[in-house]
């Protein structure tokens, strides 16, 4: 009797083999799928990376106003905060020497000198946040296709406008 509980049992775990023989052909679709050649067609990159992160571009340009925009290439932006740097760090060392010498003839201006060193100050650390803000846009709008135009309009009033660059190929 065990031989045959055994036999049940191993027919009764065994797949039919009716089951083995079915094979679900394919449609024409999937067929069609796998007869297609891959895309030998190489496609370009959307997005060209800039040669530094955006967050290394804005720690060059919050340490040193236009250190980014130099690295990013725009060295016109970069010499206007360089140029700023030069001009409010001057005046904060000047303002600085002039309230010490009202100081020390205890003139009744000393108060307003102090604010004057507080304002050059603010505008150099802004200057800085500012640079580096600029720098860290620059970076991530690093291959943004832009161009701005401006023409003279028959009206003799001028016109500025963006141009994009957009090309059809890839429709």
């Amino acid at each position: 009797m065990r031989p045959l509980t055994l036999a049940l049992l191993l027919v009764g775990l065994a797949p039919p083999v009716c089951a083995l023989a079915q094979v679900v052909p394919p449609t024409q679709q999937q067929q069609e799928q796998q007869q297609q050649p891959e895309d030998t067609i190489p496609v370009p990159p959307f997005r060209f990376d800039p040669p530094i992160s955006p967050l290394g571009a804005f720690a060059r340009s919050f340490l040193l106003p236009g250190w980014g925009q130099a690295v990013l290439g725009r060295r016109a932006t970069g010499a206007l905060f360089v140029a700023w740097e030069g001009l409010t760090a001057t005046m904060v060392i000047k303002s600085v020497h002039q309230l010490h010498y009202q100081e020390s003839i205890d003139a009744e201006t000393v108060e307003d000198k102090k604010k004057e060193v507080q304002d050059w100050l603010v505008l150099l650390v802004f200057n800085h946040l500012l640079a580096g803000t600029e720098a860290y846009v620059s970076a991530l709008m690093w291959d943004f296709p832009t161009d701005l135009n401006a023409r003279v309009l028959p009206g003799g009033e001028i016109s500025i406008g963006l141009s994009l660059r957009w090309s059809p190929a890839f429709d």
